[in-house]
């Protein structure tokens, strides 16, 4: 007696930070392909009314929500979808073996209080590169840069390029100041995992110390503000920019740029450092879970992702044939210097707080040193001070936040 066909069901997904055309585009023809009984209905999530705290209070809990490992707390557990994931694994005999440990560990580190697992990592995740303006390179007469690179190798390459020609300021580098902190190579959080305090001070140090020298080379001042910093390598007259790789990076106003190893300080762990992938959630209200299963473990396909990093995206398994065909089917990105993606493991995310310790929000956390950063790089104080003002004003947040929960 034959199977009688799957009923047809709807799985509803909230994907903040996700476009329904990116969805489409990556997803909806395998899912069509392999699943025809379901209908997927992308929820809007920009816009009024539209936050998933705003669903869950509607009573319009989604099936599906892809959420980044920051803000899981507030967008999952703390509105009481939480659902474990561990059973249907074990049902569909999942092989949780197949993606980068690094994921899936440090997500159950994370958000788990006894092993639970409640999300599979799904691209897009970022890590840290130099690029650089090849324009600039043959226009000055320097040799262009190679992946392996040290920083004092870059820092004496900007120290070259930063001059005044024809009235015109090049600068020899720039970079989205926010990889220096939220994408190190030494995973080291902002807030101590197990104290109330600036986590690592002396190493951060380090790392100001590191990037601040190339804001005090003659003709490279760093720009007003963060935007505008990481921002002016498109205008054409910076040599060299240090930001995460990522394939929604718009460089098409360059008329020829390529991209190395992201560089290696002295001492330092060479690895690079990442922004985590998303996370894909099942929600305990779903009426549909085995169907919301059967769904993820279709969007994480090798065939899916094999397709997505094709397309530029890194895949969230240990698959390194994937990375080696990283960005072929891009017109962009196949003629570019794809090796330097991957030149160096990725770093462990940082470490999160530890059970019963005050949660103080990682961009609040990570502003605060930003904001430190450019103190310094403007010259208004000196490493030591403005690291002791971060100190300070982040255990003023972590007042904050405990006073909310009293």
């Amino acid at each position: 007696m034959a199977e009688k066909p799957p009923q047809p069901v709807t799985i509803t997904i909230h994907s903040a930070g996700v476009a329904e055309a990116e969805f489409n585009t990556r997803f909806k023809d395998a899912l069509a392909k392999k699943l025809p009984h379901v209908t997927i209905q992308w929820l809007p999530t920009s816009g009024a009314g539209n936050t998933i705290q705003d669903y869950v209070a509607r009573g319009e809990i989604p099936d599906i929500i892809r959420n980044i490992a920051s803000t899981v707390h507030d967008n999952y557990l703390n509105l009481g979808l939480s659902y474990d994931l561990r059973e249907l694994v074990k049902k569909y005999k999942y092989d949780l073996d197949r993606f980068n440990p690094l994921f899936i560990d440090s997500f159950v580190s994370m958000t788990a209080q006894n092993g639970e697992l409640y999300g599979l990592p799904v691209s897009p995740f970022f890590s840290r590169v130099l690029y650089y303006n090849k324009d600039l390179f043959d226009k000055f007469g320097q040799p262009y840069l190679k992946d392996g690179m040290t920083w004092d190798e870059v820092y004496e390459a900007a120290r070259k390029m930063s001059r005044v020609e024809d009235g015109v300021n090049y600068r020899g580098f720039s970079a989205f100041l926010s990889t220096f902190i939220a994408y190190n190579e030494y995973s080291l959080s902002t807030l101590d995992p197990a104290k109330d305090q600036l986590s690592g001070i002396d190493t951060w140090k380090k790392m100001f110390d590191n990037y601040i020298r190339f804001y005090q080379i003659p003709n490279n001042p760093i720009a007003a503000n963060i935007t505008e910093e990481q921002n002016i390598f498109k205008k054409g007259t910076v040599a060299m920019h240090a930001d995460i790789y990522s394939p929604y990076l718009d460089l098409s106003m360059l008329k020829n740029w390529d991209m190395v190893s992201i560089p290696v300080m002295n001492g330092a762990p060479k690895k690079i450092g990442i922004f985590q992938p998303g996370y894909l959630l099942i929600t305990k209200q779903g009426k549909h879970k085995e169907e919301a299963f059967q769904v993820i473990m279709e969007m994480l396909s090798d065939e899916v992702q094999m397709k997505d990093a094709r397309n530029g995206f890194l895949p969230t398994v240990a698959n390194k044939e994937m990375t080696n065909v990283l960005g072929q089917d891009s017109a962009i990105l196949k003629s570019k210097n794809m090796k330097a993606v991957g030149y160096y493991e990725l770093a462990a995310p940082r470490p999160s707080r530890q059970k019963g310790m005050t949660v103080v929000d990682t961009r609040t956390a990570d502003k605060l040193l930003e904001n430190a950063f450019i103190d310094a790089a403007l010259g208004k104080d000196d490493v030591n001070t403005v690291l002791r003002k971060a100190d300070d004003l982040l255990r003023q947040e972590v007042e904050k936040a405990k006073s909310k929960t009293k």
